[in-house]
C-alpha cells in the first residue's frame, strides 16, 4: 500500500503537478522526457457581427487540442473584436466577453486540459477605450481565463523542467495603461517598469546547473512596440537574456505568411534606434560553424489570426531545439497533424544548433523525430529525405518511425546517420513526414528544407512583409513626418523669398528654358504664388498641424471628457514639471502619416499643377496674340489645339482633385464616429482646410 502511493505521487509530480507563486506570476511544472509542445492561438476577434468566429472555434479548438495535449495553450491577444458593424467605432462590447468566457470553458471542458494550461494575454482590441485598468469597462479583468485565475496582469511566467533542461516560458502585456479608442491604439507601450520586470523574469533561471531555452509570447511584433522613457526596448532586454524565441500576433496572415525575423545581437547601439531591417532571416557569418561563438540573436515569429485565417500554431522544444507549425483550419478539423522536431528547418534555425557543437545531446542527433498527434490511433510513420541538387526531388532516404513510448505516444523517430547529410547549402536535403491512421487517412507534412551545421535558408520578404515586420515604426514615424516638412516648406517658402526679395522678373516663360526636375518643381511653385490666397492658405495650414491641435476626440469609453490629438499623440494634462503629457505616440502615425501624404502632399501638387496649367495657357494665348493673322483657317485650327490640350489635362487635374477630397471625406468620418466628433465643432480645420483651398485654386484658374 506504501509503494503504491509513493507510485502514484511521483506519477502527480513527473507529469503535470504545478505549483504557484503566491503573487500568482510564477507556474512551474515538471515533465518526464526532454520534450515539450505548446499551442498558440492569436487574434480571435470574437465579435457580435461575426458570430462564426467564435462558433468555429468552440468546434474545432477544443477537440482539436483533446488529442495534441500541449502542455500550455498561450492566446496572444485581441480575444474580442471591439468593432462595430462598419468597424469604425471601436470600444468594448461586454456581449463579446461574456461570449469568449463561454466558448472558453467549453473548449476548457472538451480539450480535457486544466484551465491553468490557459494563458490569455491582453491585445489592443481587448483594451479599446478603456481608461484604467479593473474599471467598469475593463471587461478582460474580468472575463479572461487569467483574471478567473488571479494572474498578474503584466508578466506571467511558467518553468517547465524536463529530466535534462529548463524551459522558461514569459508572457507580457504591453498594451496601453489608458487605453485608447483605436485607430490610435496600435503599439505596445512597455515602460521602464514593465521592462525591469521582463528581465527580472528571464534572468531568474541563469544560475541554473542545466540548460535553459527561453520563450517569450506577447501580442505585439517588435516593430510595433515603442522604446521606453530612457530609450530602451523589448529587443534590448530579450537580447541581453539570450532569449530564443518571441512568439506574438497582430499583424494577421493578410500581410502574409513570412511575417518572421530574427534579430541580430552584433549591432553596437540600442535596438530601439535602428529604422528597418531589409532581410528577415539570420544572416550566415564565419560564425556558423565555431562551437564557441555562440550565438545571441533570437526569432520572432508572429503567426496569423485565427478572425479570418482560422490558423493555429503548434509550437515544440525538443532538446533545446524549438520547431513550430502553423496549421490551417480553414477547411475545417484535422484528423492528423504532424510537426517534425528535428532535424531543424534551415529557414528557422539558430547558429548554435550545429550538431558538432551538440556532443551532449548524442540521443537527439542519432534520430529523426517528429510529433504526430492523431484523433485515431496511427498505424505508420514513414520518414523520407529527398536531395533536391539536381533539380528535381529524388528520395536519399527512407525509413519507418517507431513511437517513443514515453511521451505521452506522440513522439516517433527513425534512426540515421547525421554525417550524411552534413552539406553547406541549407536548403538542399528536404524532410517529409507521413502518417496513416487505422482508418486509412494518410497525412504528408510539408517539404521543409533542413541543416544540421545551423547554417540559415533564407526566405524572401515580401513589400507588405517588409513594412510589417522589417520597418522599426517607433523610430520611423517623426523622420518621416519631418521629412514632409522638409520637403514642403522650401517649396512654398523659397519662391515667395526670392519674388520679395530679388529684382528679377521671374515668369513661366523665363524659367521655361532650364527642364530639370529641380527647375520645374520650382516653376510649380512659383506659378502658385499668383494665386496669393492659396499660397498663404496652404502655408498656415501646414504650420497649423505642427503648432496647434488637429481635433479633439472622445477618447475613452464611459468618460464625458474630451482631449486634444497632436502630432505628438493625445494631450492627457501635465506632468510635475508643468509640461505637457502625451499617451499614443507613435500610434496617432496612423492618422498623421496617411493624412500629410496621401492628402495634403497630393493637393499642395495639384494646386501648383491647376495654377501652372493656367500660367501656361495664358502664354500660349499670348503669344498665339502677338502673331499676325495671315491665314485665317490656320489660326483657326491652332486655337482648337489650344484649347483640347488645355481641356484634357484640366480635367486630369480636376479628377486628381476629386479623388483626394474622396479620400479625405473617408478618413474625416472614419474619425468622426471613432471619436464621436462634430467636424464644425471639434475639427474645422482638419476637415475643411484641404477641400476648401481646393475649391478655391480651381475657381481662380477656371479662366485666364
Amino acid at each position: 500500500m506504501a509503494w503504491f502511493l509513493l507510485q502514484q505521487v511521483v506519477i502527480a509530480l513527473a507529469i503535470s503537478q504545478s505549483n504557484s507563486s503566491s503573487d500568482g506570476r510564477r507556474r512551474e511544472m515538471r515533465v518526464v522526457d526532454d520534450i515539450v509542445w505548446v499551442v498558440q492561438l492569436s487574434d480571435l476577434h470574437f465579435s457580435v457581427h461575426h458570430p462564426e468566429r467564435a462558433r468555429d472555434f468552440q468546434d474545432i479548438v477544443g477537440p482539436t487540442l483533446a488529442f495534441v495535449k500541449p502542455s500550455l495553450v498561450l492566446l496572444t491577444g485581441d480575444l474580442t473584436d471591439g468593432k462595430s458593424l462598419d468597424m469604425l467605432i471601436m470600444k468594448q462590447d461586454e456581449k463579446e466577453w461574456l461570449e469568449y468566457r463561454m466558448v472558453m470553458q467549453n473548449v476548457v471542458k472538451r480539450s480535457g486540459l486544466d484551465q491553468s494550461s490557459f494563458y490569455d494575454v491582453r491585445g489592443n482590441h481587448d483594451n479599446f477605450g478603456v481608461p484604467v485598468s479593473n474599471g467598469s469597462v475593463d471587461f478582460f479583468s474580468k472575463y479572461s481565463i487569467s483574471a478567473q485565475i488571479q494572474r498578474d496582469p503584466k508578466v506571467n511566467s511558467i518553468t517547465i523542467e524536463t529530466n535534462r533542461r529548463k524551459i522558461l516560458l514569459v508572457g507580457l502585456d504591453t498594451t496601453l495603461s489608458s487605453g485608447l479608442r483605436g485607430p490610435t491604439n496600435l503599439f505596445g507601450h512597455p515602460k521602464d517598469d514593465l521592462l525591469y520586470e521582463i528581465d527580472s523574469e528571464l534572468s531568474r533561471v541563469d544560475s541554473a546547473a542545466i540548460p535553459v531555452t527561453k520563450v517569450s509570447f506577447g501580442h505585439f511584433p517588435l516593430s510595433f512596440s515603442t522604446a521606453s522613457e530612457s530609450g530602451r526596448s523589448l529587443i534590448d532586454v530579450f537580447i541581453k537574456n539570450s532569449l530564443d524565441a518571441y512568439l506574438c500576433g497582430h499583424l494577421h496572415t493578410k500581410f502574409g505568411k513570412n511575417l518572421k525575423r530574427y534579430h541580430h545581437s552584433s549591432h553596437p547601439t540600442l535596438y530601439s534606434n535602428l529604422l528597418f531591417q531589409l532581410k528577415g532571416h539570420r544572416l550566415s557569418s564565419e560564425n556558423d560553424s565555431d562551437c564557441e561563438a555562440r550565438n545571441g540573436g533570437f526569432w520572432e515569429w508572429e503567426m496569423g489570426d485565427w478572425r479570418k485565417s482560422r490558423a493555429m500554431r503548434i509550437l515544440a522544444i525538443d532538446a533545446g531545439h524549438i520547431s513550430f507549425s502553423d496549421i490551417d483550419f480553414k477547411s475545417g478539423t484535422k484528423s492528423i497533424i504532424i510537426l517534425p522536431t528535428f532535424p531543424l528547418d534551415s529557414r528557422f534555425s539558430s547558429a548554435s544548433q550545429n550538431y558538432k557543437c551538440d556532443a551532449s545531446e548524442p540521443p537527439s542527433m542519432n534520430s529523426i523525430r517528429a510529433l504526430v498527434f492523431s484523433a485515431s490511433p496511427i498505424s505508420s510513420v514513414l520518414a523520407k529525405i529527398y536531395d533536391s541538387s539536381s533539380g528535381s526531388h529524388i528520395v536519399v532516404f527512407e525509413a519507418p518511425m517507431t513511437k517513443l513510448a514515453s511521451s505521452q505516444n506522440s513522439l516517433f523517430a527513425a534512426p540515421w546517420n547525421i554525417q550524411d547529410f552534413e552539406d553547406p547549402s541549407p536548403d538542399r536535403y528536404l524532410l517529409e513526414i507521413v502518417a496513416t491512421d487505422i482508418n486509412g487517412i494518410s497525412v504528408s507534412s510539408e517539404l521543409r528544407p533542413f541543416t544540421v551545421t545551423g547554417t540559415p535558408a533564407k526566405f524572401p520578404w515580401s513589400w507588405k512583409e517588409f513594412l510589417m515586420m522589417g520597418c522599426q515604426w517607433d523610430s520611423l514615424y517623426y523622420p518621416l513626418f519631418w521629412a514632409f516638412y522638409i520637403l514642403a516648406l522650401p517649396i512654398l517658402l523659397i519662391p515667395r523669398l526670392l519674388i520679395s526679395f530679388s529684382r528679377r522678373q521671374f515668369t513661366y516663360r523665363s524659367l521655361n528654358a532650364n527642364e530639370s526636375f529641380i527647375s520645374r518643381t520650382f516653376r510649380l511653385s512659383m506659378e502658385l504664388c499668383n494665386i496669393p490666397i492659396t499660397w498663404m492658405g496652404m502655408t498656415l495650414y501646414i504650420f497649423y498641424l505642427v503648432l496647434c491641435p488637429w481635433f479633439s476626440g472622445q477618447t475613452f469609453s464611459g468618460d464625458e471628457d474630451r482631449l486634444y490629438m497632436v502630432y505628438k499623440g493625445w494631450v492627457s494634462g501635465f506632468n510635475y514639471m508643468r509640461k505637457l503629457q502625451y499617451i499614443g505616440s507613435p500610434d496617432v502615425m496612423v492618422v498623421v502619416l496617411p493624412h500629410i501624404y496621401l492628402v495634403i502632399l497630393p493637393a499642395l501638387v495639384t494646386m501648383m499643377a491647376l495654377a501652372a496649367e493656367t500660367g501656361s495657357y495664358r502664354n500660349y494665348l499670348l503669344s498665339f496674340s502677338n502673331k499676325k493673322n495671315d491665314d485665317h483657317d490656320t489660326t483657326s485650327d491652332t486655337k482648337s489645339i489650344i484649347q483640347q490640350r488645355r481641356r484634357w489635362l484640366r480635367k486630369f487635374l480636376l479628377a486628381i482633385s476629386l479623388a483626394i477630397c474622396w479620400k479625405h471625406y473617408k478618413s474625416c468620418v472614419a474619425l468622426m464616429k471613432a471619436y464621436e466628433m462634430n467636424p464644425v465643432v471639434h475639427f474645422p480645420v482638419y476637415c475643411f482646410g484641404i477641400p476648401s483651398l481646393l475649391v478655391y485654386t480651381i475657381w481662380r484658374t477656371c479662366g485666364c
